[in-house]
């Protein structure tokens, strides 16, 4: 019996270390092919068409680990897109004689709508060049047709599913929940329109918030329809008189309201990329894709030796304390590559792209500061994403040049704070008590497990305040604003970069390249090249981790279907600890 068990702790061993060796050497392979695709220069035939498909998750810079989105559960890759990548390939084709056209392939686009802006814009700067710019679609969300608006010809297919009715914004309430569960939330807060915590203690919006939801989500909606109106040879009322009436809610009403050109199946579409590129047929016909294009190098940048750097420092995600993890900002990391960018004497500039909802206060602070020593020595340009609101935007406010889209997310100058009373949880739901000894009046103040005096709310509320008074501080000295000014345009509101320009929080509308070309301007340059922070992290490090987490979150999606969206949303707001710069909640524009 011994024998075999032995035999079989042997065995078990043996095919651990095996199948680990087996890794190692699956990365290896990994490793090299991903090595020398992108050391391998691509060359492409004169009359190429470049195909655009935005179906998988566009950030601002997605990692070129290989291991970084990988599937271990179907063994396949599930890639984000680089809007960097985006935005460079475009402005290459645009310069690229071997480029003909564009041709895009969209159905639903998984950006944000400032994301989609600056591509949008892309596009529109590409068209100058006289090349041209083609849509085809199946089916078609409002995002995406908005991108596709900056095209030549947009054409569907006859019986597709075709979506403008304008925009709303939703918001998740877990009042009643946290009810039922005995958790009583103790809300801390400056300002009327910070309503980041409305969800915990309302079941539905204040009419602050309302107002504020109403404001920007109008001025984003009449941002869409202006750009709409202006590339279909509509104007903006009969626009809004066709989206009111929900008049064009097929391919075939779309094509009468005059919002796309043309019904085709996908062979029609082919046929008429033939013609535009002169090919003898579909299979004579050039196309590459953004991945393959991205290895192509023009001759005339080969030949430039660009010693002169820009520096874009990328924070994506809640701002957080410490190392933080994938997809945070976190104080530690932000702070070096700040820094670092700064103490480079190579590097001239610095591009801070802040695409964020804010998060820790505390964190927020750290990063301002590093932020205003770079400010001090170098061009220093914010250029903001989707988001750029509370904590995003005090990490901002420090810059020479804000540059941001009209469909930004900004302000949300504002602070709050929330605790929870979990005593009826424990005693009543789960039978617990608690008992102990302190030696002063305080020594247990933020214990959970009891009710708050008002002498300690007091004491909390103070330290909120302080913090209010220090960011509207930061604000004013980096806009030149007196606290009033900054005050009377805070107090936790939310404004659409269009209105945020209006106030004098934003300088300039644009994306990334605008902000590139303001630091290239300032620092005086006119050749450069464009160095990334913070630095990828380790592939194998990352590997290791990613595996870990891929096998938690499957394990919970699995377990609860469709209900996992939520448990997350519920899930992040419950990890909300000590002081906030953050936004109002999770918006989501459909």
């Amino acid at each position: 019996m011994k024998g075999l068990l032995k035999y079989i702790l042997a065995t078990v061993l043996g095919i651990m270390i095996y199948s680990f060796i087996g890794l190692l050497i699956f990365m290896g392979i990994m490793g090299s092919i991903v090595a020398s695709s992108k050391n391998k220069d691509v060359k492409i035939e004169p009359n190429t068409v470049l195909y655009l498909k935005f179906d998988k998750q566009i950030v601002d810079r997605a990692s070129d680990n290989p291991f970084e989105n990988f599937n271990f559960q179907s063994m396949e890759p599930d890639p984000q897109i680089g809007l960097n990548k985006i935005l460079a390939n475009i402005k290459k084709a645009k310069k690229d004689e071997n480029i003909k056209g564009v041709y895009l392939s969209l159905t639903h686009v998984p950006a944000g709508m400032a994301t989609i802006e600056e591509i949008r814009n892309a596009l529109l700067d590409f068209k100058e060049s006289g090349k041209f710019v083609y849509t085809y679609a199946e089916r078609i969300s409002q995002k995406a047709y908005y991108l596709a608006s900056a095209s030549d010809k947009i054409y569907m297919n006859p019986v597709g599913y075709y979506e403008l009715k304008g925009l709303r914004a939703n918001v998740m309430f877990v009042k009643g929940a946290l009810e039922k569960l005995g958790i009583e939330p103790v809300i801390f807060r400056y300002g009327k329109f910070k309503s980041a915590i409305e969800p915990f203690f309302l079941d539905k919006m204040s009419e602050a918030n309302k107002e504020q939801t109403m404001t920007f989500v109008s001025s984003i909606w009449n941002h869409m329809a202006t750009g709409i109106a202006k590339e279909r040879g509509l104007t903006v009322e009969e626009v809004n008189k066709l989206v009111d009436g929900f008049v064009a809610r097929s391919p075939k009403t779309a094509l009468e309201s005059k919002f796309i050109d043309g019904l085709m199946y996908k062979d029609e579409i082919i046929d008429e990329m033939v013609k535009l590129t002169g090919a003898k047929d579909a299979d004579d016909l050039e196309v590459v894709k953004l991945a393959k294009y991205d290895n192509v190098k023009l001759e005339k940048d080969k030949k430039k030796d660009k010693k002169a750097k820009i520096a874009v420092v990328y924070a994506s995600g809640s701002i957080v304390m410490g190392k933080g993890e994938s997809g945070q900002i976190s104080s530690i990391a932000i702070s070096k590559a700040i820094r670092k960018a700064r103490k480079d004497s190579t590097i001239e500039a610095i591009v801070f792209r802040v695409n964020s909802g804010g998060g820790d206060a505390l964190a927020s602070d750290i990063i301002w500061r590093e932020a205003v020593l770079a400010q001090r020595e170098k061009p220093f340009i914010v250029s903001m994403g989707d988001y750029a609101a509370s904590g995003g935007y005090y990490i901002a406010c420090p810059a020479d040049v804000i540059v941001a889209s009209p469909t930004t997310l900004t302000g949300s100058i504002g602070v709050f704070g929330l605790m929870f009373n979990t005593q009826k949880l424990m005693n009543q739901k789960l039978g617990i008590t608690f008992d102990g000894v302190q030696t002063n009046t305080y020594a247990d103040l933020g214990n959970s497990n009891r009710k708050m005096t008002e002498a300690e709310k007091e004491i909390i509320q103070s330290g909120v305040n302080d913090i209010y008074e220090t960011f509207i501080t930061h604000v004013g000295e980096g806009r030149d604003m007196s606290t009033e000014a900054v005050d009377s345009v805070g107090q936790g509101r939310v404004w659409s970069g269009e209105n945020a320009m209006e106030i004098g929080l934003v300088d300039v509308f644009g994306g990334l390249n605008t902000a590139v070309e303001i630091a290239a301007e300032k620092a005086g340059l006119e050749e450069y090249k464009i160095v990334d922070y913070p630095k990828s992290k380790d592939p194998f490090e990352e590997f290791i981790k990613s595996l870990t987490d891929n096998v938690q979150t499957r394990m919970m999606k699995n377990e609860l279907g469709e209900s996992y969206v939520i448990y997350k949303k519920i899930n992040k707001m419950l990890q909300i600890e000590g002081v906030q710069a953050r936004m109002p909640y999770e918006i989501e524009l459909y």
